[in-house]
């Protein structure tokens, strides 16, 4: 969240987030009586914030409802100047599910549910490492995942904090 963000959140704006990211699920009504605001207003509020693209909805299902897939990762180091590029030419891989600039040991981190290596093999060999400016690829197979949060992403007040 940029300092501009920041600045066109005001505090109800803040407390209507905090309560959704609580329990998206969570009714206007119920907002509404705990803020001491019209549900009109708590409606309003949540369109606006989706329409300005600051919030959105969506259901977060388990990974392992998809039946027994690994979580892999791919470090990719890549030239310098096409990092951007390949990021957007990796964010619409549907294999791929996360793409993450890096600074470290790759350029980019590309990550995905696979359900055999044989799958993560097709798309690293004839997808990711044909692509302009790749150099190299390592890709990391989780073999059991101690805690994978669906919302990991989730940003808390204290991140956001002046």
């Amino acid at each position: 969240m940029t300092e501009t963000t920041r600045n066109r959140l005001d505090p109800l704006d803040r407390n209507i987030v905090e309560k959704l990211s609580r329990d998206a699920r969570i009714s206007n009504r119920a907002i509404a009586s705990e803020l001491g605001v019209t549900e009109g207003t708590i409606r309003a509020r949540i369109k606006r914030l989706q329409k300005e693209g600051l919030i959105q909805f969506t259901v977060v299902t388990d990974f392992r409802l998809a039946g027994s897939p690994n979580l892999c990762m791919l470090g990719i180091d890549a030239d310098p100047s096409r990092v951007t590029e390949l990021a957007e030419q990796l964010r619409l891989m549907p294999q791929i599910n996360c793409v993450v600039l890096l600074l470290g040991r790759y350029n980019l981190l590309a990550m995905g549910l696979f359900t055999n290596i044989e799958q993560l093999n097709e798309l690293v060999a004839n997808k990711v490492r044909v692509l302009p400016g790749v150099q190299r690829v390592e890709t990391t197979v989780s073999v059991h995942n101690i805690k994978y949060d669906a919302a990991m992403a989730k940003i808390t007040q204290e991140l956001v904090a002046d």
